[in-house]
């Protein structure tokens, strides 16, 4: 972890179940990812102690969780998500869903997932 809580490197990158994610820019308190979730496929259900996120769709069409709340989100739409907030973003339309996703907090580091919910077996 650097001195500034971030455990990110710009091109690091993984693949999930759901798609994939690589880390385009790293600074001071934020980090930035481009996420591919490929068609009728969605992330957990999760929220994060450390971190808020804004995610700007750049393709596709997405439904959003935020708590109890459900959002229909296109291109050049975006949705914040507070530390704390469960979210989670499934792809609904038959082209791969692009977006851009802006971490920003003190601590960031890929293990501050809680998962509650999860078509993949992840939950903890």
């Amino acid at each position: 972890m650097s001195n500034d809580g971030t455990t990110y490197q710009v091109g690091e990158s993984d693949t999930r179940p759901w798609g994939s994610w690589k880390v385009i820019a790293v600074g001071e308190g934020y980090i930035s990812k481009e996420i591919c979730v490929m068609p009728q496929q969605k992330l957990s259900l999760q929220r994060h102690q450390h971190r808020n996120e804004h995610w700007i769709m750049v393709s596709g069409e997405a439904q959003v969780t935020l708590d109890e709340q459900l959002l229909n989100v296109a291109a050049d739409e975006s949705v914040y998500i507070p530390k704390q907030t469960k979210h989670r973003i499934e792809n609904v339309g038959s082209e791969p869903l692009i977006f851009v996703e802006i971490q920003t907090g003190k601590v960031l580091d890929e293990n501050d997932i809680e998962r509650f919910d999860d078509i993949y077996g992840r939950t903890q």
